[in-house]
């Protein structure tokens, strides 16, 4: 997949003229958009399509937009992007935390959210078909003990449990793991991963990590998995598994 063409976006957005508008934009620049307005639409048409992105607003009739990502999120691998008129710090936290991989508030600015969507596409595409520099020694399948990570079929086994993780939260995952026992700078993934310099106020990457230390069953409160370095970033601890 091209990740500016042939893209099929679901937006949920149930202000009628507002998903007319965004829809409009986006298909004048080849995506592919399907539009449906209630929360518990959105679930089925999720797990029917299979879109290569979503766009969530939050407050939607049905259910709302943090419990659609919640619902999904656990079988749902492409990217969620939560857009909400709702501009509170705890509302943004708890999208991510819900598993939303980017969030924006309104009123929506139409390059704003296509640049959102070609990064997350462009991240996508290179999750499905990495290249070989992307790749540290060509190794496909990293072991720590009983932990599993097997980039070719984008899988993760703990003691004989098969972890679901979403795209993005695999893609974070292997980027330390391939640098298990480095610390890795949060400067390092923002710019890896977000495309822009850290500012010292984006959460993504941490509540990212925050969800696979969840899956991975590391302890949240003192973390010996995924190791927090103060004041640097994380250290994939090889030798925990």
């Amino acid at each position: 997949m091209d990740s500016n063409h042939s893209a099929h976006l679901l937006l949920v957005e149930d202000d009628i003229e507002l998903a007319q508008w965004i829809s409009e934009y986006l298909t004048a620049r080849q995506y592919t958009v399907t539009t449906c307005h209630r929360g518990d639409d959105a679930v089925e048409l999720i797990k029917t399509l299979n879109p290569d992105c979503v766009l969530l607003d939050g407050m939607l009739p049905g259910m709302d937009g943090f419990d659609v990502c919640k619902t999904v999120r656990p079988d749902f691998i492409n990217p969620i992007i939560m857009i909400t008129a709702r501009d509170e710090e705890i509302d943004e936290i708890l999208g991510l935390e819900m598993g939303a991989d980017d969030y924006i508030t309104k009123p929506v600015r139409a390059r704003v959210l296509l640049a959102r969507i070609k990064g997350l596409l462009r991240q996508q595409e290179r999750l499905v078909s990495p290249s070989p520099q992307d790749n540290r020694g060509n190794e496909q399948i990293l072991q720590f003990n009983s932990l599993s990570i097997n980039e070719l079929n984008r899988s993760v086994i703990l003691n004989d449990e098969s972890i679901k993780l979403s795209s993005n939260e695999f893609d974070v995952l292997w980027f330390l793991a391939q640098r298990a026992g480095e610390v890795v700078l949060r400067e390092a993934l923002v710019s890896h991963f977000r495309g822009f310099e850290y500012d010292g106020f984006d959460r993504s990457i941490d509540l990212r990590i925050s969800r696979i230390r969840k899956k991975l069953h590391d302890n949240s409160a003192q973390p010996f998995r995924i190791k927090t370095i103060w004041g640097k970033g994380y250290l994939f601890a090889a030798d925990q598994w």
